[in-house]
């Protein structure tokens, strides 16, 4: 029997573990805390089939200029965190370029589109489904020139994918969010993603699934991964040294870290997400994205859970929690939001490539070892079909779509 270690238990390593596993593989999967705590447990908690482009770096001066001087909560970053995040923020402008960026739009879309059927079978599998729901989710403009340049863009990925939504009034969004107090000129209903109201818990359920099919779930520490005597490879856990005859690298934004341990050099724009809970307010149907203001805020477990866009911090930097407090100022404008249930924000780490494209395949210099990382704000929508196309690597099997455009050769 084929045996692997998978390092990183976040949405993408647990699904990778149990695509390894389908195929008759002996797997541990191996992280520091239990699946699902660290990345995978603080998104806005969509598998989404409609984010079919990733998201460009603006060319437009003035829309550089919003960011600079932070006129806008997508993006906020400080001046002193740039030394470290030049070079990849560079490589991604460049990537940005129509010329470039229209061949990664459509390798992006091509593990999009089978992003909720792969996630189907192991939701059936994992009795996961009192977690789903199918009915999209809503993004609200207060401008109608943004509605409109919206409205357009999704016809376009209906013509060219058959993504599905709907126009909606400000009128029909209040009927459909009555708790709603402003529903500004109208929004735009992604009909077919799925949502989820506890992002972590679906992962440990993915987890659960895999450790009842017989996969070893492990403590221990990535760092200490190393080449085998007797080839393959090997890593040192809480109940000792295990070896295996491959292993796979999917560690988010830590892969880079442990990589440069064997000689290999990814860099990698490292957005930080924030995230809290409420509780007591007025709770939304669906979860809803006020495109203005650059947040998420949707019905969790937990309490009504409001989503940061991206940050750009150094590698270790303090938190900032400008984004949020921004976020909850605005939402607090939508709905009666309620009190805080955290006494601080969540803070999560988004591995982004400058490509814009995950890093899926084998090592160049070192047998065994597999590349599964960089998945920018996708890792929860696309750990499952990702998972199964390295899988398929490494079982030399026809793999579901064209490997070529995720290659590590390409670094």
């Amino acid at each position: 029997m084929k045996s692997a270690i998978v390092l990183g238990a976040g949405m993408v390593g647990v699904a990778t573990a149990l695509q390894l596993q389908k195929r008759g593989w002996s797997v541990a999967l191996l992280d520091r805390r239990e699946p699902g705590q660290e990345t995978s447990y603080g998104n806005a908690g969509i598998i989404e089939n409609e984010a079919l482009h990733p998201r460009p770096m603006p060319h437009d001066i003035r829309e550089l200029a919003k960011i600079a001087i932070g006129r806008t909560n997508d993006v906020h970053f400080r001046f002193s965190a740039l030394s470290s995040n030049f070079g990849p923020l560079l490589r991604y402008w460049w990537h940005s370029f129509p010329v470039r960026y229209g061949p990664i739009s459509a390798a992006y879309a091509r593990i999009i589109v089978g992003a909720t059927r792969e996630h189907e079978h192991l939701i059936n599998e994992s009795s996961a489904g009192n977690l789903i729901r199918r009915d999209g989710y809503r993004v609200l403009y207060r401008q109608q020139k943004a509605l409109d340049a919206d409205v357009a863009a999704a016809a376009v990925l209906t013509t060219a994918y058959g993504a599905k939504f709907s126009v909606m009034t400000s009128c029909e969004l209040k009927t459909a969010e009555p708790v709603l107090d402003r529903v500004g000129v109208g929004a735009v209903h992604w009909l077919e993603p799925w949502t989820v109201s506890d992002p972590g818990a679906l992962v440990s359920a993915y987890a659960g699934l895999f450790t009842c099919m017989g996969g070893h779930l492990l403590r221990g520490d990535a760092l200490s991964l190393s080449n085998s005597r007797g080839g393959g490879w090997s890593v040192v856990t809480e109940n000792g040294r295990i070896e295996a005859e491959a292993a796979v690298i999917a560690l988010g934004p830590w892969s880079p870290d442990l990589l440069k341990r064997f000689g290999y050099r990814f860099e990698m724009v490292r957005k930080r997400g924030y995230h809290r809970h409420y509780e007591g307010g007025s709770p939304l149907n669906l979860p809803l994205c006020d495109a203005a203001n650059g947040y998420v805020i949707g019905p969790m477990t937990k309490g009504m859970r409001v989503t940061t866009g991206a940050e750009l911090a150094a590698p270790n930097g303090k938190p900032d929690h400008t984004q949020i407090v921004f976020a909850e100022r605005a939402a607090r404008e939508l709905i009666d939001l309620g009190r805080p249930v955290e006494l601080t924000p969540w803070l999560g780490t988004r591995p982004c490539m400058p490509d814009m494209l995950p890093v899926i395949g084998r090592a160049p210099n070192h047998p065994g070892l597999w590349f599964q990382f960089g998945h920018g704000h996708q890792g929860f929508t696309l750990g499952p079909i990702t998972g199964r196309l390295v899988a398929e690597l490494m079982d030399n099997d026809t793999p579901i779509v064209n490997p070529l455009p995720y290659r590590p050769e390409r670094y």
